[in-house]
């Protein structure tokens, strides 16, 4: 079996500031005025959920006063990050969240830019990923999910809401190669909405889903999906029923990080705030109720420390990606 790992550290959200207040505020608790999220894709995705979820817990905390958010899809992440640098003197008070798929990008070159592009801010969470099946499927496992496939290779199409060679697939592939089979042979559709992806595994058109796992979550709760796989270490709160890989014998592990970008050219004292922001989040119940709520993983890196985590990572996914003929 191979094993790959990612690493329990890992960073994302979304954070932007219109309107930056003073040092504190005068409780000395409210840090930020207000904040604006810049989010690179459509609503009701990983990025919305975290941008949203984050300024609910910083305004809920009092830490910022109020949050706006703005959904700006395209070229997999790329306008929203080119809005963001060619832009960069006017959107000092925006901050943009990005999760794994800012590196997978980079380097298949989606878009010309990379995280080096930008101001890193923060780090923040990690979310897992996880396979599905539609609620009325026969496969209750990814036992039983792997003997369909010995069964009928072509005919077990594995979907997900990436381009070829990005996450989702790099997660089914990763999963398949864990388990002993080829992953270059495995059968993936890519699908540019969640909703897409829903009808596709409910006629039969796939029959799993590679996906986040919050994603996974909302999925299962409202009764569309069974979760037959967790890329996790342990089983996790938010769904406790959920098998992780390793249990099922396949020894893998990934956790996609999500954190926070803003423009070039940041002035530092801008950046302070928003980091300190972050900081103290972390401290609130408001921000653990978000958090559980989506099985998120807390992996907070700031600054330099976010830096040489996103280098880190690069490397990994890079040499994953050449074994496995995506680059």
């Amino acid at each position: 079996m191979s094993k790959f790992k990612l690493g329990r550290r890992a960073l994302i959200a979304a954070v932007a500031a219109f309107g930056l207040a003073g040092p504190a505020a005068a409780d000395g608790h409210q840090v930020l005025d207000s904040i604006h999220f810049l989010i690179p894709g459509g609503a009701g995705g990983g990025w919305d959920g975290t941008a949203r979820g984050t300024g609910e817990a910083l305004t809920e905390a009092g830490l910022v006063g109020s949050a706006s958010y703005e959904n700006m899809s395209g070229g997999g992440g790329g306008k929203a990050i080119g809005f963001l640098i060619e832009n960069a003197d006017s959107n000092h008070g925006t901050l943009m969240v990005n999760s794994t798929p800012i590196v997978i990008r980079s380097l298949t070159g989606v878009f010309p830019h990379n995280f080096r592009d930008l101001t890193l801010v923060s780090g923040t969470i990690g979310d897992y990923a996880a396979i599905v099946v539609g609620k009325d499927s026969p496969i209750n496992s990814m036992d039983e999910l792997m003997a369909a496939y010995d069964a009928n290779p072509s005919g077990t199409a594995i979907g997900g809401g990436s381009v070829p060679g990005g996450m989702d697939h790099l997660v089914a592939a990763m999963v398949m190669e864990a388990a002993g089979k080829d992953a270059l042979g495995v059968k993936y559709i890519p699908y540019d909405a969640g909703g897409k992806a829903m009808a596709a595994l409910l006629s039969g058109e796939i029959a799993a889903l590679s996906t986040g796992f919050s994603e996974a979550v909302d999925l299962a709760n409202a009764g569309e999906v069974k979760i037959i796989g967790v890329t996790a270490d342990d089983r996790v709160s938010a769904a406790p029923d959920a098998m992780t890989m390793k249990e099922q014998g396949i020894d893998t592990t990934f956790v996609n990080w999500r954190g926070f970008f803003a423009a070039p050219g940041l002035p530092a004292d801008k950046l302070a705030m928003y980091q300190d922001a972050i900081a103290k989040m972390y401290d609130t119940d408001e921000w653990e109720t978000v958090r559980a709520r989506n099985g998120w993983v807390n992996i907070h890196n700031s600054g330099d420390d976010f830096l040489t985590f996103l280098e880190a990572q690069e490397k990994v996914i890079g040499d994953l990606m050449k074994k496995l003929g995506f680059l």
